[in-house]
């Protein structure tokens, strides 16, 4: 039998730097002592009150088809959100729910792309980003961040990259794996490229809620970008619901139509039940996200501090999100030896950062992903390792 190439297309180029994650599932599995932290899942449940409004949904029947873009309510708290934020005139009609901001990502290229066309993206990226690229058809053109700007954007080759066929900027602020937060000089540059080039913009927020040394600025709040941004965002990093799939996608009301259009071949509308949830969700917005976002502050404080002091190792501090990056070239491995000697010796899971980007090589990312006391513990072992005890 023959299969389509789209699944092919969409392979990512580096995804083998995620088996080290099946493998230390698998050994967590089987009751071994390894720590993991080479994905964005915290080990925290989500918060007793949405998951009682879901209860409470499903027991009173919500399980029913909903519609195409999600239900006024949810879509109306989401927009209001994102006025107040940005100060921007958005409504209902500017927002179209999807199963995380993953399917947002992939929904919005099907949309906005097609063959020929060219997508300008800052690397280290999201590692999916190039696959939604390619299932439109498109290209996806990195352009790499030196290291030693701690990998801020260069504005200058973003636009040097800009070609007749360029279509649009897709980028994360802020951004995973770097956890750099944009400044608000260099979103004003993009947005003065993409109107004069007249250039879609993704803005993938997902951790916008999550800041620790920068405030987040969207850079749908700028000038004349309203109506040429498309802004991702989801409930999984801010109130710990990655399992429940929340995410939506806000821009001009065409666009949502058009993603609506694509829902019913695809989606065919999130569960009510999980709307219910994210609308509480949303409800208890100020407390839930406030916690969550000391619990990775803190979390980052006692890496860092710890991890810092180690010979060989250099760590990026982080100025939002659940992650962080760790230079680790300066033990003389590179990173596929690194982290899967680590993972040998000591039992902690970390990603080699290449995934994300050559740009990232030499760098591994480390999820702020479970309690302080066993990032300790972590840090400890990594310490043990890079100090001589490899094996």
């Amino acid at each position: 039998m023959k299969y389509s190439n789209l699944v092919e297309r969409l392979q990512g180029r580096r995804t083998s730097a995620w088996e080290i994650h099946r493998v230390a599932q698998q050994a967590a599995a089987r009751g071994e002592d390894v720590i993991v932290l080479s994905v964005g899942d915290p080990e925290f449940s989500t918060p007793a009150p949405i998951v009682e409004r879901a209860i409470d949904a499903l027991r009173a029947g919500d399980t029913h088809y909903t519609a195409m873009a999600g239900r006024e309510p949810l879509r109306a708290a989401i927009a209001a959100e994102h006025a107040r934020t940005t100060r921007c005139d958005v409504s209902a009609a500017n927002v179209v729910l999807t199963a995380g901001a993953q399917n947002g990502v992939f929904a919005v290229s099907l949309c906005l792309l097609e063959a020929g066309d060219e997508v300008i993206v800052p690397e280290p990226m999201y590692l999916t980003y190039e696959a939604c690229v390619r299932a439109a058809g498109a290209t996806l053109v990195a352009v790499p961040v030196d290291p030693a700007r701690a990998f801020h954007v260069d504005c200058d080759a973003l636009e040097a990259a800009i070609t007749p066929r360029t279509k649009a900027i897709f980028f994360a602020t802020p951004c995973n794996p770097t956890g750099v937060v944009m400044q608000r000089a260099d979103l004003e540059r993009i947005a003065r490229l993409a109107c004069e080039h007249d250039l879609w913009v993704l803005s993938d927020e997902v951790y916008a809620e999550l800041t620790s040394e920068r405030d987040h600025v969207s850079i749908a709040s700028l000038s004349g970008m309203a109506e040429r941004t498309v802004t991702l965002g989801s409930l999984s990093k801010s109130h710990a619901m990655a399992g429940w799939r929340v995410g939506w996608t806000i821009g001009p009301a065409t666009l949502i139509e058009h993603m609506a259009r694509l829902a019913l071949a695809m989606l065919y509308g999130l569960p009510g039940f999980i709307q219910q949830a994210a609308l509480t969700a949303l409800e208890n917005r100020a407390e839930i996200v406030a916690d969550i976002r000391e619990i990775y502050r803190r979390r980052r404080d006692v890496v860092f501090e710890r991890l810092h002091r180690v010979p060989g190792l250099r760590c990026l501090l982080p100025e939002a999100g659940m992650f962080m990056m760790v230079d680790v070239s300066g033990t003389g491995l590179d990173t596929t030896e690194f982290t899967w000697q680590l993972f040998r010796a000591q039992g902690v899971a970390v990603l080699d950062a290449s995934a994300f980007g050559e740009t990232a090589n030499g760098f591994v990312r480390l999820g702020l992903v479970v309690g302080e006391d066993r990032l300790i513990e972590a840090c400890e072992r990594i310490a043990r390792f890079v100090e001589g005890g490899r094996g």
